[in-house]
């Protein structure tokens, strides 16, 4: 018998500029000041997209949407594994309510100034790649050729 781990979902929050949102855990203890993407654990029998709207509105008061899986899940500690949705806010204005005690809204060019999880760098990394506008000015280079 396989054993199934447990989901914890993440969101690749982006803003109308393009900027993506970090959290800085502020517990427990081992994790506290470095930066993740929120999210949270999936409860039993609750679909993965439902719990990142639910933890979104716990951890940062927003209401979201999950817009798109990003490919890939990434281990976590034995027994857990991340999944990260592209995610549009849709109304709100994030704060760190639980978990978090700072947030930042990061510049393309910023994405790796802050010092994220372990765990979460992969996962960030497969996020660029699926952010809105990702790879436009190599297609739009290979048209003016």
């Amino acid at each position: 018998m396989t054993d199934i781990p447990v989901v914890v979902v993440a969101a690749a929050l982006y803003d109308s500029a393009g900027r993506l949102l970090a959290a800085r855990r502020s517990a427990p203890p081992e994790l506290a000041g470095r930066w993740e993407l929120p999210g949270g654990k999936v409860e039993p029998g609750e679909p993965p997209e439902r719990a990142l709207v639910r933890e979104l509105r716990e951890e940062l008061g927003v209401a979201a949407e999950p817009v798109a899986r990003v490919p890939g899940e990434w281990p976590l500690k034995p027994g857990y594994v991340l999944r990260v949705w592209r995610t549009r806010l849709l109304s709100g204005e994030p704060e760190p309510l639980e978990d978090h005690d700072a947030l930042r809204w990061l510049e393309p060019d910023e994405v790796w100034s802050v010092d994220w999880l372990d765990q979460d760098v992969p996962a960030v990394a497969a996020a660029l790649e699926e952010a809105p506008g990702a790879g436009e000015p190599e297609r739009d280079a290979v048209r003016e050729r």
